[in-house]
């Protein structure tokens, strides 16, 4: 039986010309050629000007960015609820307090109504303002970036959007990651192109580029010995993993391509069903790469409102089923992200939410996406879906 993975590597052919010219050089450290020029393919596809670091992992691009916008002791920052914990732990990292704010249904990402909620208690309850506004862009779909955007001017806290997942997604023609003050790519081995491990943190400026570089190199100060008046990290990305990214930038629109042609399969195949719901852009200026295809199950229990009865939150029963009756058949399936202010970690985090994100999470299912699955992959996963839902 053909094991079928949500998301899984897919090597160009290209990726061992450049791992060759690491070993060939025997420039196996971190940083060299192979990590400026990938840096410089990925200014070149996401544009605007912006500049790239290439760093070890997405979660060390998102701790350097709350660097970046002066997050310390004491202060606190505004993320997404509905997301993976790398969006939000660095903030704990750093002594800071992450402030959970929910999603809307559209899109599934930061509510622009809530975070403005949000904003002006925290202003109320602390006398100031938090350090700064963490969008996720979930499953590869923008958010709606503008009024996010509108809200962070007017008030004057700088955004640092996590587009781990969304790598090559479009608002208005423009990649997201590249709206705010600094913006976060992930190459973990899941991802749309892959170093093995590793991400980016996507910089304003050449300036801000130093100074990011400087912190995930232990912060060293520039003197012929080590010199260190702060506190840096290990985040360099290496020679030999970015030798890999430079072969897979090769491919990645292809890639893209390929999980926005599975994505419209499975549109396809739900549109005239009743219970389940493919997710899809709500609005024509939005275009993501969708990096997993995520359904909803649409029944009165799933969509009952959500009562925190003190035993945590599970998948509903039509999930769990599903699951079971597709890794029966060696189909890798897993459910949306359980909300951070769910989590046992931070029951203690302030939270701005309306239940959606749980609802969210109890009737939602991630799919097979990946540039392996094949058409018959995706037969064969909607078949089993349609049969669970009408037993």
């Amino acid at each position: 039986m053909r094991k079928v993975y949500l998301c899984l590597a897919h090597m160009s052919g290209n990726e061992m010309k450049y791992i060759q010219e690491a070993f060939d050089t025997n420039w196996v450290v971190p940083l060299g050629p192979n990590v400026n020029a990938f840096e410089e393919d990925l200014e070149r596809f996401i544009g605007g000007g912006k500049k790239v670091v290439a760093l070890a992992s997405g979660t060390a691009a998102v701790h350097l960015g709350m660097i970046g916008l002066g997050v310390g002791k004491g202060d606190e920052i505004i993320c997404q609820s509905f997301t993976f914990a790398a969006s939000c732990n660095p903030a704990i990292y750093l002594g800071a307090t992450p402030v959970f704010v929910g999603s809307e249904e559209k899109t599934w990402n930061l509510d622009p109504n809530k975070l403005e909620d949000a904003i002006k208690d925290r202003i109320k309850v602390t006398g100031k303002k938090p350090k700064g506004i963490v969008p996720v862009y979930m499953y590869g779909m923008p958010a709606y970036i503008d009024e996010i955007m509108e809200i962070s001017q007017r008030y004057e806290i700088p955004v640092l959007e996590d587009s781990a997942e969304a790598f090559g997604s479009l608002y208005k023609g423009k990649v997201v990651g590249t709206f705010g003050k600094y913006g976060i790519m992930s190459f973990n081995g899941n991802k749309m192109i892959t170093t093995s491990g590793g991400g980016a943190l996507i910089c304003p400026d050449e300036e801000t580029k130093r100074q990011a570089m400087f912190y995930a190199t232990q912060a060293r100060e520039d003197k012929p010995y080590y010199l260190h008046e702060k506190i840096g990290y290990n985040y360099r990305l290496s020679n030999v993993c970015a030798g890999i990214g430079r072969g897979q930038m090769t491919v990645a629109n292809d890639h893209i391509r390929h999980h926005q042609r599975i994505a419209k399969m499975y549109e396809t195949a739900f549109a005239d069903n009743e219970i389940v719901r493919m997710h899809v852009a709500p609005e024509s200026y939005m275009e993501p790469n969708y990096w997993l295809s995520t359904i909803t199950f649409e029944t009165k229990e799933t969509n009952a409102p959500y009562i925190d009865e003190g035993n945590g939150i599970e998948p509903c029963e039509m999930v769990l089923k599903t699951m079971k009756a597709l890794s029966e058949e060696g189909i890798e399936s897993r459910p949306l992200w359980r909300p951070m202010h769910t989590q046992p970690v931070y029951k203690d985090a302030p939270s701005y939410v309306d239940g959606t994100c749980e609802k969210l999470f109890r009737k939602g299912l991630c799919l097979p996406s990946g540039p392996c699955v094949t058409d018959e992959d995706v037969e064969r996963t909607i078949n089993i879906i349609k049969k669970v839902v009408k037993q």
